[in-house]
């Protein structure tokens, strides 16, 4: 099953349509899609290390924006919809808790999480549901999400084709790992936040 699936996305990624492809996951990870762009981001610079930056550049610019949508829904949308998304991921009786950290933490919490596998549209909702100002929230999304993104395709872009055999060979393993990062980080900011 996995095979077939990282197949379709290195194709996807040598065709006109994997830039919006890779926006759209970026955009709606950050407000209301549970997955990551990663799995569309490693395999994408894998194809195309030339385009590396590229794909950087739209996975950190279309996070940013779907992260000022999910503010929006953070500030605007809480008592329906934000706290909805809070607690399909098991996280309401923690929100007043991280709210105060706002006031204390908000900057180091951006920073962080958005660097983390945690999915960002928690961080996001939660910043607009904490009141935090929208223009430094922005600002440190950039840095946050740039950095993650921008470190992944210096990687890739650099050890590509080593990084490439490794996925390849142990593809079921690859994709373990990474559902055990994003299922401990959601476990992680359950229980530590």
């Amino acid at each position: 099953m996995l095979r077939p699936l990282y197949d379709w996305t290195m194709r996807l990624a040598s065709t006109r349509n994997a830039p919006a492809v890779l926006a759209v996951v970026s955009f709606a990870e950050s407000s209301v899609f549970p997955i990551p762009p990663d799995p569309l981001l490693v395999p994408m610079v894998l194809a195309r290390r030339d385009r590396a930056w590229f794909f950087a550049a739209i996975s950190t610019v279309a996070s940013v924006l779907g992260g000022i949508v999910g503010y929006a829904i953070g500030a605007l949308l809480f008592d329906t919809l934000g706290g909805w998304l809070i607690r399909v991921y098991g996280l309401g009786d923690s929100m007043e808790t991280f709210r105060a950290a706002y006031n204390q933490y908000g900057a180091l919490i951006i920073l962080l999480k958005g660097f983390t596998p945690i999915p960002f549209k928690l961080v996001t909702i939660a910043s607009g549901f904490a009141g935090y100002d929208l223009i430094p929230f922005i600002l440190l999304s950039a840095v946050t999400r740039g950095a993650r993104f921008f470190l992944t395709a210096a990687l890739l872009r650099a050890y590509g084709d080593s990084i490439r055999i490794f996925i390849e060979k142990r593809l079921g393993l690859v994709t373990a790992g990474f559902l055990i990062v994003v299922v401990g980080g959601l476990l992680a900011v359950k229980f530590l936040a």
